[in-house]
């Protein structure tokens, strides 16, 4: 069984949602709500027989945040794991996240290299600047750490998946 912790922007407490199999939907612990997908990004919540739409209007997996539209209200809630709440308990979760191998997250040109080996790096930092399908996309580090090598050159093609930059 594996349990979500939501917590709502503006609002005291949380929200503990829970479901027996990976497969199987959410349901909200210890409220007596029905949650119904009713729709791409849509869903209607019964709450004490009252029938709330909720629309999930932008949705960031890394900072595992969702927006929602419930009613004429906007709002951002929080979602956290079980195991994100060990990891804070333990104090792991203070411990900077070691960036991995970067590979082409799709084929394009290499435009500019912004790092050479040796660089120190942080996550979110500016690596290289990839152009595909007439747009520049800059790639940014995964995590923190030092640059290894960089596996392409400047004004050379990459195929989706091709390996960029190893680190340290």
């Amino acid at each position: 069984m594996a349990k979500l912790f939501a917590a709502i922007s503006g609002t005291q407490g949380e929200l503990v949602l829970e479901r027996r199999s990976p497969d199987a939907p959410w349901s909200l612990v210890g409220t007596p709500a029905d949650l119904v997908r009713i729709g791409p990004a849509q869903f209607s919540v019964v709450i004490d027989g009252r029938s709330h739409r909720a629309l999930v209007l932008k949705e960031d997996r890394e900072n595992r945040t969702v927006r929602l539209r419930i009613g004429g209200r906007t709002c951002t809630v929080k979602l956290e794991e079980e195991q994100d709440r060990l990891m804070q308990t333990l104090g792991l979760d203070k411990v900077a996240r070691k960036a991995g191998d970067l590979k082409a997250p799709m084929p394009g040109l290499v435009i500019n290299i912004l790092v050479k080996p040796g660089d120190q790096v942080k996550k979110n930092d500016p690596v290289l600047v990839l152009e595909a399908m007439k747009m520049e996309n800059l790639i940014k580090a995964p995590g923190d750490g030092m640059v290894k090598a960089i596996a392409v050159e400047k004004g050379k093609p990459v195929e989706k998946g091709q390996l960029l930059v190893q680190f340290a």
